[in-house]
């Protein structure tokens, strides 16, 4: 890529950019995800959402019944 190339086009103006904080939503975005990625062979038992959801509620009342 040429330096040229590089440069900020016209309509974004360079006092935006130099106003702007790297990161100022990071940690709102951090403790409001809780994405898990599964490996691909679980994704053909558990192909969406809702599957790993009834799977985990299914697993979480067993281990209720085993504690009582």
């Amino acid at each position: 890529m040429k330096a040229k190339d590089d440069d900020l086009r016209p309509e974004y103006p360079a006092e935006l950019i130099k106003r702007g904080v790297r990161g100022k939503y990071a940690k709102r975005y951090r403790e409001g995800t809780n994405i898990v990625r599964i490996d691909p062979d679980l994704h053909e038992l558990f192909p969406d959402s809702d599957a790993v959801n009834r799977a985990l509620r299914e697993y979480a009342s067993g281990k209720d019944r085993a504690a009582t």
